[in-house]
């Protein structure tokens, strides 16, 4: 193997224009045979185990196979191919053994402890002590204690779950792609906005068909569930996604996720077992800010508590609507986005297709570019030449004083080949290289708006801008941090039920009327969003909230709940968890075709299991730090710097906990989080 594969050059930014599949496995057997060289030569060196002896020459071989990873891991999440995922199948099952191989390593794990005990210890800085302490954490999570024989059952249900895990994403995939509904008479999209059914005409064209094509995406199926007329269109739409990728689905079981999430519940729990704990949920917290899952539970409860009446009755006044002004006797879930809009419409006359105009995506870029030059004094600027892999990415540099501190590529529309949602992942990650020489974070901001048709711009509803805003905060996490120390730089080592203080956080400037008077520009005019329908934003924005905390319980409910059992993960009892919960949580009642959680990819092939109630808990700390703005002014510039220096650059170098209390100056409260959400406390 020679150094010409470019994944094996050590390259600023990845080279997607010289990226072919066939490059992945030689390319990560090299990198994962020189890491375990690095690892075995420096325990070899008869000096004291010490951060530059061990960690330091580690820690730069890591970073090689990192920055290769970034390539075609991002590429099998927007540029899916066969060729592709059989490749990256097998790199994963490579580097999955390469992980549990260094988290079982008996003589790197007593180099730490050596390290942490050592002299040189409390010369260490605040970032690297936290490293240490993480890592040890971490060894012990690997099952460092176990006897050679469980210790190769632990390597063996890691890879499965890695497998189980590519697969689980996979058949989601394949199952939301594989249904279509073609329409031929434009009458049956009736209701629709013009927006929706240029979309619908444009995902026709691309199958060389006529008319209009109606498929499992989201900018498909959203608009059809809130505008479509035709009750049984809607009916069959949301039939087909909410039983997509089950053994219910159109596709008659073909990409049945059941049997996936049975094995990965099964082997997460061997898993905690072999390592000490009663069940995945009690692993899943040990690197949490929350501390036991009961917990957990305590907090989704009470939070239900308060906003489950309210939620009955925003329900009650909806099905009273629908059957008094739309002649729905009986209302359906596919009837309840569509029977919202109009009420919504009705009370604070504002839909989101009415806001479409304001936000054009290029628009809305520069409003988000503005907002965070404003807070945090830095600057956003195109780059001019870079490769890409699809001609709809762009990047860009991030500068402070007129220095490059940082870069991200933005992927803002939906396509063919490229999974649903919106995220933000870790390119490359600040660390240093040598004393002189920084290696600079690079973010991938990807979303899945609606694409721009014949040379207009794409135009985004208000809920897509704090989507942008929410992925962004994420991306500012990763790009403002001035740690060097690869483990705890950005995003990394920030515990996972805080990693979303900044995302949620930066979603509240999509609401200040002073923010949106350069956020907003009309499509044609160029004008500001008006008072007027500012007004009915605001007025609207606490519309069903209570409703949708609601859903959202339900699935952190359903999430920790499942990851609490020790047994029982059968297709049946997995659909029993879910059923208790929405008795005691859901008000919109739930089909027998309902299978969420076959499509649930958070928590069986993301990073959420036993941690979906991040996002709850991450909001109560998010709307906290905001209040402290609306206490100093939206921008005003020590708030901002503030948050900057001891949240956004310190990344997982210190605990969150202690760092939100040293932002605030106090404990965390629950009530501005009640308060945005118009939920009486």
């Amino acid at each position: 193997m020679t150094d010409t594969n470019p994944l094996l050059q050590d390259l600023e930014l990845p080279p997607f224009e010289q990226f072919a599949p066939e490059q992945i496995e030689p390319a990560i057997s090299q990198l994962i045979a020189d890491g375990k060289a690095t690892i075995e030569k420096a325990l070899a060196n008869p000096a004291p185990a010490s951060w530059a002896t061990v960690i330091e020459p580690i820690d730069q071989q890591a970073r090689l196979l990192d920055n290769a990873w970034a390539v075609f891991g991002h590429l099998n999440s927007v540029k899916d191919s066969p060729e592709l995922r059989e490749a990256y199948g097998k790199a994963l099952a490579m580097v999955t053994e390469y992980g549990t191989w260094v988290g079982q390593h008996e003589g790197l794990f007593k180099a730490y402890q050596e390290i942490e005990q050592g002299e040189g210890y409390s010369e260490l800085s605040t970032a690297q002590k936290e490293t240490i302490r993480q890592t040890l954490l971490g060894f012990r999570l690997s099952g460092i204690d176990l006897p050679a024989a469980q210790k190769e059952q632990y390597a063996k249900l890691q890879n499965e779950l890695a497998q189980l895990s590519q697969k689980f994403s996979e058949q989601l995939l394949d199952a939301t792609q594989s249904w279509t509904r073609a329409v031929s008479d434009e009458a049956e999209l009736a209701g629709l906005p013009q927006s929706a059914l240029d979309t619908l005409a444009q995902y026709a064209k691309q199958k060389g068909k006529d008319g209009w094509l109606i498929t499992l995406e989201m900018p498909s199926v959203i608009p059809v569930l809130t505008y479509a007329d035709n009750r049984a269109l809607r009916e069959e739409v949301y039939r087909a996604n909410v039983s997509k990728a089950s053994d219910l689905g159109p596709d008659a079981g073909k990409f049945d996720n059941g049997p996936v999430m049975t094995q990965i519940l099964e082997k997460r729990q061997q898993v905690a077992e072999l390592i000490g704990y009663k069940n995945h949920a009690e692993v899943s917290l040990a690197t949490k800010m929350a501390e036991t899952p009961e917990e957990v539970v305590g907090f989704l409860n009470e939070l239900a508590e308060k906003a489950y009446p309210q939620a009955q009755n925003e329900f009650a006044e909806l099905a009273a609507f629908a059957k008094e002004e739309l002649g729905l006797d009986e209302l359906k879930p596919w009837d309840v986005s569509y029977a919202s809009e109009k009420l919504k419409q009705k009370t604070y006359s504002i839909s989101q297709e009415q806001l479409r105009p304001y936000f054009p995506a290029p628009k809305a870029m520069v409003g988000l570019f503005e907002t965070a030059t404003r807070l945090f004094n830095i600057t956003i600027e195109p780059a001019e030449e870079f490769e890409t892999y699809h001609p709809d990415v762009q990047l860009h540099n991030v500068y402070e004083n007129g220095k490059p501190i940082a870069r991200f590529y933005l992927d803002l529309y939906a396509r063919e080949g490229k999974r649903g949602g919106a995220w933000m992942d870790d390119c490359r990650v600040r660390m240093s290289l040598d004393e002189e020489n920084t290696q600079l974070p690079v973010a991938y901001l990807t979303c899945n708006f609606t694409p721009p048709v014949d040379g207009k711009p794409s135009l985004l509803t208000h809920n897509e801008l704090t989507t942008l805003f929410h992925e962004f905060g994420h991306g500012l996490h990763h790009m403002l941090t001035r740690i060097n120390v690869k483990s705890v730089s950005g995003i990394n080592g920030v515990a996972w039920d805080a990693v979303e203080l900044p995302s949620q956080f930066m979603e509240n400037w999509c609401w200040q009327e002073e923010a949106l008077a350069f956020i907003s520009g009309h499509v044609e005019t160029r004008e500001k969003l008006p008072k007027e329908l500012l007004d009915k934003l605001l007025a609207a924005k606490n519309f069903q909230s209570a409703m949708m905390t609601v859903r959202q319980l339900e699935f952190s409910l359903f999430d920790m709940t499942l990851h609490m059992k020790t047994e029982g993960f059968s297709a049946n009892d997995i659909q029993q968890v879910l059923d208790d919960v929405r008795a005691r949580v859901a008000v919109v009642p739930a089909i027998k075709e309902n299978k969420f959680q076959n499509g649930f990819g958070h928590i069986f092939s993301g990073g959420y299991a036993a941690g979906y109630y991040s996002y709850k808990w991450a909001e109560v700390l998010s709307a906290d730090a905001f209040s402290r703005f609306e206490e100093e002014g939206i921008f005003n510039e020590q708030a901002g710097a503030d948050f900057r220096n001891i949240i956004l650059a310190k990344g997982g170098s210190e605990p969150a906990a202690d760092l939100f209390k040293a932002f605030r100056g106090r404990e965390p409260s629950v009530e501005p989080l009640l308060r945005h959400n118009g939920i009486a406390a």
